[in-house]
């Protein structure tokens, strides 16, 4: 297909596509499914070779969370049956960390819900990263704590933070029709203060909400324009419990063109295939390594995901590796321009987006049950007829509450 061609060529240089050909990446038939993965995977290979970053998931406060995003088992209201705790002590949020490096993570994620952190949090949270650096040499640590105010993020790069993660989720114009109880451009803000501080920025999207294929490329070109270093993408798990526990919207088709048309619209950035793999892409995991290079292990943060050992497996049976501690994950244009910036793990370009040349210048969390400030969330717009799951083919088996890992007694899932 000369549109994938193209698209190639483009993503090899860093070039940004027309917003016509991200749509188009979205309506291509499943004839040409595989011809679409394996043109994604050219450019992932071309930057990040057959490397599989692992992330992951601590939730250091789980639900009772003000906020009231729709998707969120954690919201205002909702029903749904998770765990629900206060702060962990650093020990304890290191040692469920250790737990995931143990089974290879190289970045270890801290989730908070609520809206954003009081100073005392960032106080607490600060301890709890020393903590795990002085147990883990060499560990990234990526807060996730949601919308910051002035100076925290900062304090948090003080601290010893390597990124800070934020989704914008969906496009601007559908964002009211999820959340209320703040705003688009709260988010933006979010991330342009860790960008600022020197921090690795993560943000991302959440798809499977009842979006257009419109809001998807809307909300993946705003990504590019922030500039962040990782991407991922998380697909809604509709929990019970939550107004949008209906919503079955995917295909495993459909889960990978998306992955395909980030890889191509930021084709030198970190993609993750974060929350709501297991349950959308399933059997297609593997198939989805070929677009993106980095993946949470084990758990989320208020559902279960696929076993540890499996998520290894799976890399290994496709042809993949880990990647080690000592590998930097981002191109070396990308990992320069963070370093003089600052940061540690990561890269921003100073103005032309997750494609565009060092010198001209898309976290994270992975459950799509996040809380408040930091939790992913989508448009609630009619979905193309095409796209939708009919409602017998809804796997609710598959959507699993987490009772074990952070704030149980029970050994986590890594």
């Amino acid at each position: 297909m000369d549109l994938l061609n193209t698209l190639v060529e483009k993503g090899l240089r860093r070039e940004t596509p027309t917003r016509e050909e991200a749509l188009a990446v979205l309506a291509t038939s499943d004839d040409e499914l595989l011809d679409v993965v394996a043109a994604a995977g050219k450019v992932r290979r071309q930057w990040f070779g057959r490397r599989v970053k692992l992330n992951y998931l601590v939730n250091l406060k789980s639900g009772l969370c003000p906020e009231d995003c729709s998707y969120c088992s954690q919201r205002l209201g909702s029903k749904a049956d998770i765990l629900k705790y206060t702060w962990l002590k650093p020990d304890e949020a290191s040692q469920a960390a250790a737990a995931g490096i143990a089974g290879g993570a190289k970045r270890v994620c801290l989730v908070a819900s609520g809206r954003g952190p009081t100073d005392r949090d960032v106080e607490r949270v600060g301890r709890t990263i020393e903590a795990i650096k002085e147990q883990n040499e060499g560990v990234e640590v990526c807060a996730c704590l949601g919308l910051l105010s002035d100076g925290q993020a900062e304090r948090l790069k003080s601290a010893g933070a390597d990124a800070y993660n934020h989704n914008l989720n969906t496009s601007e114009g559908t964002y009211g029709e999820i959340t209320t109880t703040h705003t688009y451009a709260d988010r933006v803000d979010t991330v342009q203060k860790a960008h600022a501080a020197g921090l690795s920025a993560c943000s991302g999207l959440i798809a499977g909400m009842g979006e257009t294929d419109e809001d998807l490329v809307d909300v993946v070109f705003a990504l590019r324009e922030l500039d962040s270093d990782s991407v991922p993408v998380n697909f809604l798990i509709p929990f019970e419990g939550t107004p949008l526990a209906k919503e079955w919207n995917l295909s495993p088709q459909r889960c990978l063109r998306i992955l395909a048309m980030v890889r191509f619209v930021c084709p030198d950035v970190e993609v993750r295939i974060a929350g709501g793999r297991e349950v959308h892409l399933r059997s297609m995991q593997p198939l989805a390594l070929n677009i993106a290079n980095s993946i949470f292990l084990g758990d989320y943060l208020t559902s279960e995901g696929q076993a540890g050992q499996a998520d290894l497996d799976m890399i290994a049976d496709a042809g993949f590796e880990v990647e080690g501690a000592g590998t930097t994950t981002l191109p070396a244009h990308r990992a320069d321009a963070l370093a003089a910036a600052g940061g540690g793990c990561g890269s921003h370009a100073s103005a032309g987006g997750c494609g565009s040349e060092a010198a001209a210048g898309c976290g994270s969390d992975a459950d799509a049950t996040a809380g408040g400030g930091c939790g992913p969330c989508g448009g609630h717009a009619q979905a193309p007829a095409e796209a939708s799951v009919p409602a017998s083919e809804a796997r609710t088996d598959l959507v699993a509450v987490r009772r074990r890992g952070a704030g149980t007694d029970l050994a986590p899932n890594a």
